[in-house]
């Protein structure tokens, strides 16, 4: 366990949904949502918890590094890109992106 992040689970009864990170500096480490959980709202309300959560630890940003899949997600969420694509996660591009919080 890192002291220095936050974990944040969404749960309907004792079904997880979605799962997140977040660290003190403000950078998201995590935002999975289960595939049968997709357009049901989880995955906003778990980031827009994670925000909240980096908020209280000072910060006026949150950063993270995106997947191919979730770029448009979080371009509708505000966030930008911040840099060039990277290779992580085993797939050809990985996103830089930040928001103002």
């Amino acid at each position: 366990a890192d002291p220095d992040a936050s974990l944040l689970l969404v749960a309907v009864g004792e079904t997880i949904l979605a799962v997140g990170a977040v660290r003190n500096d403000g950078e998201i480490t995590m935002n999975y949502v289960s595939p049968s959980a997709r357009f049901r709202g989880a995955s906003s309300a778990l980031l827009e918890a994670l925000e909240n959560r980096a908020r209280e630890s000072g910060n006026t940003s949150c950063k993270l590094l995106s997947t191919e899949t979730a770029h448009r997600f979080y371009l509708d969420r505000g966030y930008v890109s911040d840099g060039l694509p990277q290779h992580k996660f085993g797939t050809s591009s990985s996103y830089p992106m930040t928001k103002k919080i």
